[in-house]
């Protein structure tokens, strides 16, 4: 993903990846290995829930939105600056009002929608 997003003259230059990469919490070897690619999740993502089921005793940290960046932090993406807003919606509550959280997930999903701000620069 990277030699793709880096080659010159090339309008793959806004790559930003996300999905369930199943990795478990910052310090894990997984997610070690996924950040030492150059892939910069948002910080602010950090302490949301992931899924339906996150609680307060079991929190999991699989699904991740990340961009490039050089090894200082500074944004490989041309054009837009992060806003350092990012977030979730639980949309639990607005559909399929009356069924369980595990029937909303065979119907929909068990992870949450991951959002990001960009600035045009």
């Amino acid at each position: 993903m990277h030699d793709w997003a880096v080659r010159p003259n090339d309008k793959n230059s806004n790559l930003i990846v996300l999905g369930d990469f199943n990795l478990d919490r910052i310090g894990d070897p997984l997610y070690e290995a996924f950040i030492s690619t150059g892939l910069w999740p948002p910080t602010e993502l950090n302490a949301v829930p992931r899924t339906i089921f996150d609680d307060d005793k079991t929190k999991h940290f699989y699904d991740q939105l990340a961009w490039f960046s050089k090894p200082d932090g500074t944004s490989q993406l041309q054009g837009r600056t992060y806003g350092q807003q990012a977030g979730t919606f639980d949309f639990v509550p607005q559909v399929f009002r009356g069924l369980s959280r595990s029937e909303v997930s065979w119907r929909i999903s068990d992870h949450y929608r991951f959002w990001c701000e960009f600035l045009l620069a």
